[in-house]
């Protein structure tokens, strides 16, 4: 395993989820380079240093023996990194505070690394939540990869922070150091709305949530074919985003029971408003977790998921099949796991390995419907 050695710290980090044989490693130069940009700059140790969007704790483990380092994003895969990674390097699991992106933090703050965000709403939220936050000469400093570090960046530190002077490319990653300077204090523009016409329904989108502008297409493709006549069954949406899947499911099976787990702390958040907003003081569970993880097993009858294809910039089924060893443990003998996908994922034949009946339920040019009983 390929050791992270900067100037602050030599440290072994393993990504999130875990997996046997993982080629992927836990850093990449970008984090390299806001360590050693940082090094050059000779910080004292009383700095206040705020790191967004730290995926598996490279930049905040690094930091915590040389300032005050407070962690914060949208993900509890990275929070859970951060903590099994700081174990792992001999420090207490709670050594660095995180601070879930659905809750505020307090400045002031003399540094912030940001690692940018594959979704530019929520780095435009983060740095709107910067206002009032910076100390005086305190910096703003983005990192990515150059493939991954869109222009629109560099105009969203230039807008909420102040100027910005882009670095020289190393090793591929680049950097975008913004210097604070006094803004026009800024409205932001999260969450945003829309509307579905069946269920007659208002759907409220926190700044990181998937599809934050209106229903996607795989979701739109599911939700008439969502199970009905479930009874008191025990269900649960996983990665439900704002959670758009199981209250539709819930208002369609009133004596059925709920849980909703996403991994994005902002999805959670917004699954509880819009719950809350369609089904009143109905009893369920809405919770941020690594899928199912943290579900007994054998304690669901019905899983309802629409899964992802990407951790941040990565690409693969790997999460969708992750969730789908988590749903057939978690449920019952002859419980049964929805899900949508894309035709050209072979979700079909995936799921024929893990469940003893797959069929097709519905399927649209570009999308199929399935239902895995194990």
């Amino acid at each position: 395993m390929p050791l992270l050695i900067t100037p602050f710290a030599e440290l072994e980090l393993l990504r999130q989820p875990e997996y046997a044989n993982d080629p992927l490693q836990a850093f990449d130069a970008a984090d390299e380079y806001l360590l050693e940009h940082l090094a050059a700059q000779a910080l004292p140790a009383t700095s206040r240093v705020l790191v967004l969007n730290d995926s598996f704790g490279a930049l905040a483990i690094s930091l915590r023996a040389h300032a005050q380092v407070l962690g914060s994003g949208d993900s509890y895969l990275a929070r859970l990194a951060l903590e099994k990674n700081l174990v792992r390097n001999g420090q207490a699991f709670d050594s660095v505070p995180f601070i879930a992106a659905s809750q505020h933090w307090q400045g002031p703050f003399d540094r912030v690394l940001v690692r940018v965000p594959k979704t530019l709403a929520l780095l435009e939220e983060q740095l709107i939540r910067l206002q009032g936050q910076l100390a005086p000469g305190a910096q703003v400093i983005a990192g990515a990869m150059i493939k991954h570090l869109p222009r629109a960046a560099g105009d969203l530190l230039e807008k909420y922070i102040g100027p910005v002077q882009a670095s020289l490319a190393r090793k591929k990653a680049r950097l975008l150091i913004a210097t604070a300077e006094p803004r026009a204090a800024a409205a932001s523009p999260y969450p945003t709305r829309y509307k579905l016409e069946q269920p007659p329904l208002e759907l409220v989108n926190h700044a990181n949530v998937f599809c934050r502008e209106g229903l996607d297409i795989g979701t739109r493709a599911f939700l008439p074919h969502l199970p009905r006549d479930l009874g008191d069954a025990r269900v649960a949406d996983l990665g439900c985003g704002n959670g758009v899947l199981g209250i539709v499911s819930a208002l369609a099976n009133p004596q059925a029971h709920y849980t909703l787990v996403d991994e994005s702390y902002m999805a959670v958040q917004s699954a509880e408003q819009n719950w809350q907003a369609a089904l009143g003081e109905r009893a369920v569970t809405v919770r941020a977790d690594d899928g199912l993880a943290g579900q007994a097993p054998q304690s669901l009858d019905v899983v309802l998921c629409n899964p992802p294809f990407h951790q941040q910039q990565v690409v693969g089924d790997f999460l969708a099949w992750r969730m789908f060893q988590q749903a057939r443990e978690a449920l019952v003998a002859g419980g049964a796991l929805y899900i949508v996908g894309n035709r050209h994922l072979g979700y079909h034949s995936k799921l024929a390995r893990l469940f003893r009946g797959v069929e097709q339920v519905a399927a649209t040019p570009k999308f199929v419907v399935l239902k895995a009983r194990k």
